[in-house]
């Protein structure tokens, strides 16, 4: 039976009007889902990050997770077939798995997005540097790129902390920074977990001799310093969290710039950030606030488990220097959160949804 116009109309609003009243059953709210949710695939879900990425989606309703069996996760067919089907890809990976994985999408497909947590790709001028808060034409750029690389941990920290501060004039480009940081143990991933929760590690350790990290040529080039800084990363005995430390000597600096012109210009710089929060300027202030151990200590694992980053200036101005801090999760801010803010921003969600 054709129906005409009206009766279409009719038939809508009819049918409108009783659902919005009918209960809704587990079986159709299966089906509402099935309809609606973006399809997601974590390439390397067994992993520390993917687990957390797995964690971070697996309640949500406008999300279906989908993934092969467990013998099949390695399967070079069943991963391409999975890849090809997702409307987004989070991968969980090496480097080198990562870029194979990058190859698996089929030439025709222009629907799939890619989030490579590797860092692989973070440098490279195809894929979209997944920082939203770099800047508003970053943000809006994630969300129209198919490829979107997350940013590293200890990058996120450093360039949280200077690219502002270079943007406004503050720190000349070129200028040679050094950065201190300590995280926690996951960093290392499965291995160094089984280390530290066995009893046999060191309560900390400092690496990185070669001055060579793998995080540096990220550091270097979206901090907008185009200089690579001499980076001391370190590891210590509790699991999550990390805290990146930038010192500055004034001389460095924009003639006549004092501590609260750096804590100024941070504050502008995230003003109205939903995940950055510029901290008070000062350890007399920070101390008052609270937020120092025993009113001298910064610990490393306050934002475990969450998609902030706080940061910190600390001044003196009689002797013209500075320290700079960013406090994150490092599976947080650093791996996990980041991914699935960019997730979100990339397939058109609300940014903060399972943050």
């Amino acid at each position: 039976m054709k129906l005409s116009p009206f009766a279409l109309v009719s038939f809508a609003a009819t049918a409108s009007t009783a659902s919005a009243f009918a209960p809704v059953s587990s079986s159709n709210r299966a089906s509402m889902m099935e309809l609606f949710a973006k399809k997601v695939f974590i390439d390397g879900e067994a992993g520390t990050t993917g687990l957390q990425v797995r964690d971070r989606l697996g309640s949500r309703d406008d999300i279906e997770i989908i993934s092969p069996p467990s013998e099949l996760r390695k399967d070079e067919d069943t991963r391409k077939k999975f890849i090809n089907e997702a409307d987004a890809v989070i991968l969980c990976l090496p480097d080198a798995a990562s870029i194979e994985a990058s190859n698996m999408i089929e030439p025709d497909n222009d629907r799939t997005v890619l989030i490579d947590a590797s860092t692989a790709f973070r440098v490279d001028d195809d894929w979209t540097y997944g920082f939203p808060e770099l800047s508003k034409e970053q943000h809006e750029a994630i969300k129209k790129s198919k490829r979107i690389s997350n940013p590293g941990c200890y990058p996120t920290g450093f360039i949280g902390l200077t690219r502002p501060l270079v943007d406004a004039g503050i720190i000349p480009k070129g200028t040679p920074l050094t950065i201190n940081a300590i995280s926690g143990y996951s960093g290392g991933g499965k291995g160094l977990m089984e280390i530290y929760e066995s009893g046999d590690a060191e309560p900390w350790g400092s690496y990185g001799f070669t001055l060579s990290h793998k995080h540096i040529p990220e550091m270097a080039k979206y901090s907008g310093l185009g200089k690579k800084p001499i980076f001391q990363p370190a590891v210590a005995s509790f699991d999550q969290g990390m805290v990146v430390s930038v010192p500055l000597h004034y001389a460095w600096l924009k003639k006549g710039t004092k501590g609260q012109d750096i804590h100024a210009a941070l504050a502008k710089y995230y003003e109205g950030s939903q995940f950055i929060e510029v901290m008070p300027a000062g350890e007399s202030e920070i101390k008052e606030a609270g937020l120092l151990e025993r009113g001298a200590f910064l610990r490393p694992d306050t934002l475990k488990n969450t998609n902030k980053m706080q940061l910190f200036v600390f001044y003196n101005d009689e002797e013209e220097v500075a320290v700079l801090c960013a406090r994150l999760d490092n599976l947080g801010k650093g791996a996990s959160g980041a991914a699935v803010q960019n997730l979100n921003l990339a397939l058109g969600l609300e940014e903060d949804t399972g943050l």
